[in-house]
């Protein structure tokens, strides 16, 4: 088995590549998961990053926008539609901009930790064969 060098699941993530070799593609068009990496061969089938991308990209672009939307306001006092015109499309573009680094970013922290689903301590024993 070939050994690879530890990357950064930073590094590896937010360029959307292999969490293992940092060389082959994590995605396949805008969000689809590639079934492995061209490159070593990883079987990308524990990815799942679920609902935490969208939770992140909320959080970060809300204070973003709220935060200038505030500022503009106090500042200038606009009418409704320069706000508008503003925080939609950059809403939108923030968003759209975040998504796939952060989905990579989950897959790999998800590798690297080796993280699994949750289990309750009574489906190992409905999984042993009883004695």
């Amino acid at each position: 088995m070939t050994e690879y060098q530890e990357i950064s699941p930073f590094y590896a993530g937010l360029r959307c590549r292999c969490p293992r070799c940092g060389e082959g593609n994590l995605l396949r068009g805008f969000l689809k998961v590639e079934d492995h990496c061209e490159s070593c061969g990883l079987s990308y089938n524990f990815a799942d990053s679920g609902d935490g991308p969208a939770v992140f990209i909320m959080m970060i672009v809300g204070f973003l926008v709220v935060g200038a939307a505030l500022v503009v306001e106090v500042s200038f006092s606009p009418p409704i539609l320069v706000h508008l015109l503003l925080w939609i499309p950059a809403t939108l573009i923030l968003s759209f901009a975040l998504l796939r680094p952060l989905k990579g970013l989950m897959i790999a922290l998800q590798y690297k930790n080796d993280a699994q689903e949750a289990k309750w301590a009574d489906d190992d024993e409905e999984e042993k064969p009883n004695e």
